[in-house]
């Protein structure tokens, strides 16, 4: 059997991409938690392990929520972002905005009738409860998330617009078929493989990529919100390594030593500026290298918002491969 979400031609018009700084903090706090931990996250979860050794974090009411014995968690924790790039005050005043209804019933599908302790407090008091869990999530992300946010804002919004790509080219077959190799579009139907049922939420689907969580598709089966499927970002792989080793000496003697270095620090995306400062070089300098590089092949762009993020092409990668 597989998991179907069944999308009627208004609902599939209604589906769209956001991404979610709180979905972040929800998945690195899992990964630190040894949940679906996936090998593209080690450096950071070293860095990370590092810097709550140095400061613990208190998440007494979070920490029970997402790291237990249990196949699920709360779904109110990440709540359906609003629109395509919310910040991390929108998504915890949407988290806030849970209802007792939803926060007890919630917790009943993940825990049983029996809560244990957090859960317990939540359910008697849920509320107060959101507002500690917002406090900490906050306090969580500005810790472990907002020092990466821009590289990763990076990777996630690259992903957004190859996908729209995909989807402007190839239809919804097409961009399903590219989100996950579980995951499939077939005669109106989302297929994953998986067999537990989903509930799906009012309207479209909303897709959000994730660089610090799971390798796999999850799909909200239950929600007070519009139904997401977080899915692993392309290109996160390359995000905590590119620029850090030099390019091929092949490379370098066809490219010369500032493209080829520039060439590998775009295995992950980025701005001008951002590569300005992690080449130590001029941004007029590195625009005059992407030029050179985009008429090539070798790079290209995307529009994202008021930036313009520069991304390595398959040519690109292949070059660097030797």
């Amino acid at each position: 059997m597989v998991l179907t979400v069944e999308l009627d031609v208004a609902e599939l018009a209604a589906t769209r991409f956001a991404v979610s700084p709180l979905s972040e903090t929800v998945a690195c706090l899992q990964q630190l938690g040894g949940r679906d931990r996936q090998a593209a996250t080690l450096p950071w979860l070293r860095w990370a392990s590092g810097e709550l050794a140095r400061e613990p974090l208190d998440l007494a009411w979070t920490w029970p929520l997402l790291v237990h014995d249990r196949p699920g968690w709360p779904e109110f924790l990440v709540p359906a972002p609003k629109n395509s790039g919310p910040s991390i005050e929108d998504d915890l005043a949407a988290l806030r905005r849970t209802t007792a209804r939803q926060v007890r019933a919630s917790l009943t599908r993940v825990f049983g009738a029996e809560l244990p302790g957090p859960a317990a407090d939540l359910a008697a008091r849920p509320a107060a409860g959101l507002r500690v869990i917002a406090a900490e999530l906050r306090a969580a992300h500005d810790r472990l998330v907002a020092p990466h946010w821009p590289r990763i804002r990076a990777v996630l919004d690259a992903d957004v617009a190859h996908r729209a790509r995909a989807l402007a080219t190839g239809g919804a077959e097409k961009l399903f078929a590219g989100l996950h190799p579980n995951l499939r579009w077939h005669e109106g139907k989302l297929l994953l493989n998986d067999v537990r049922p989903v509930n799906r939420g009012p309207g479209g689907l909303v897709l959000i990529p994730v660089v610090l969580g799971s390798p796999h598709v999850l799909v909200k089966r239950n929600t007070s919100t519009q139904t997401t499927v977080r899915y692993p970002a392309r290109g996160r792989g390359a995000l905590w390594t590119a620029g850090t080793r030099p390019p091929a000496r092949a490379t370098v003697r066809l490219l010369g030593r500032a493209r080829a270095g520039l060439l590998e620090a775009l295995r992950s995306p980025a701005t001008t500026t951002e590569l300005a400062s992690a080449l130590g070089v001029t941004p007029s300098a590195v625009s005059q290298h992407l030029a050179v590089l985009r008429e090539n092949g070798l790079v290209d762009r995307e529009r994202s918002g008021r930036q313009v993020l520069y991304l390595i092409t398959a040519l690109g990668t292949s070059l660097l491969a030797g």
